[in-house]
């Protein structure tokens, strides 16, 4: 009688859990459903305004969409023997652009990664400060470069320093957010040793965190590296120099310049194609490479 008890008790709290977990469910669905309705809603109505408010009708220019780009390839195909001078004419403003992306990637990496050392609990300096550093790393990272730049340009003139300065202040902030998430895996063991024989806060970091954390910082920042070409390129477009400035001068001229604007395209196209793959080797390398090595050699 005991055992039969027992088990109509144990098929009562079974169809009960079953109960619980399918009404979950269905309120799980309904949750994704509402949200999935108000993302539309959403964005129809966005649509709808912009629209509205906008120059022209989207479906009426629709049928113009590929317009620009036929215009471009045409030209640049009827004058392709000036291609490979246009190349060379505009090779040192990809230069520019690549070191404006390099000094930026780099100032930024390195000012995010003191400010994310300050905002890591455990880490941190000054632990009471931590709140204050993450709404610092917060505003760096809310506030657009193309802003950034135009204040700077309005200031300083138009140049690369400009570019460089609002790029570089906007990695920070992004840089910063990565690299605290990075911190917050670290174990804490060195830096409480390296503490208990008086190490100074610096020591502690650069000997009991850095070696820990610097295979992903270095990943971080080549992945940064890619996104900063792109900025970079943008913000010529407002006087920043680099090549985005030749590529608004050549698009600004129409007919009769696209033959440069092509030029300018396949540059930072092969740029930007040459640079992600380079990264992603390297970041591979870093993160998955001595783990394949060991495994080799544990398999041989």
């Amino acid at each position: 009688m005991t055992d039969l008890t027992g088990s109509g008790t144990g098929s009562r709290n079974a169809g009960g859990v079953r109960a619980d977990y399918m009404a979950q469910v269905r309120r799980k669905r309904m949750m994704d459903g509402i949200i999935l309705i108000v993302f539309i809603a959403l964005m129809t109505t966005g649509f709808m305004i912009a629209d509205d408010r906008n120059a022209g009708g989207f479906w009426d220019g629709l049928h113009r969409l590929f317009d620009f780009p036929k215009e471009v390839l045409g030209e640049a195909f009827e004058k392709a023997a000036d291609l490979p001078a246009h190349l060379l004419k505009f090779l040192p403003s990809l230069i520019e652009t690549i070191n404006i992306a390099a000094a930026s990637t780099l100032i930024g990496t390195m000012l995010g990664m003191v400010l994310s050392l300050l905002s890591t609990r455990g880490m941190a300096k000054w632990p009471r400060l931590i709140p204050l550093f993450r709404r610092i790393m917060d505003i760096m990272r809310a506030m657009p470069e193309i802003v950034i730049a135009l204040v700077l340009i309005f200031v300083m003139g138009g140049g690369p320093v400009p570019a460089m300065v609002a790029i570089a202040f906007h990695t920070a902030g992004a840089m910063g957010k990565l690299f605290s998430e990075v911190n917050e895996n670290a174990s804490l063991k060195p830096v409480e040793g390296l503490q208990s024989v008086g190490a100074s806060w610096t020591q502690r970091m650069w000997l009991g965190v850095i070696p820990q954390v610097a295979p992903n910082y270095f990943s971080y920042g080549l992945l940064r590296f890619e996104v900063n070409i792109r900025a970079s390129a943008i913000l010529g477009f407002v006087g920043a120099g680099g090549i985005g400035y030749e590529l608004r001068n050549a698009m600004s001229w129409g007919k009769g310049q696209y033959d440069e604007a092509a030029a300018i395209f396949i540059l930072l196209f092969v740029t930007i194609v040459v640079v992600d793959q380079l990264s992603s080797l390297v970041r591979e390398r870093l993160t998955h490479g001595k783990s394949e090595q060991k495994f080799e050699k544990a398999s041989a």
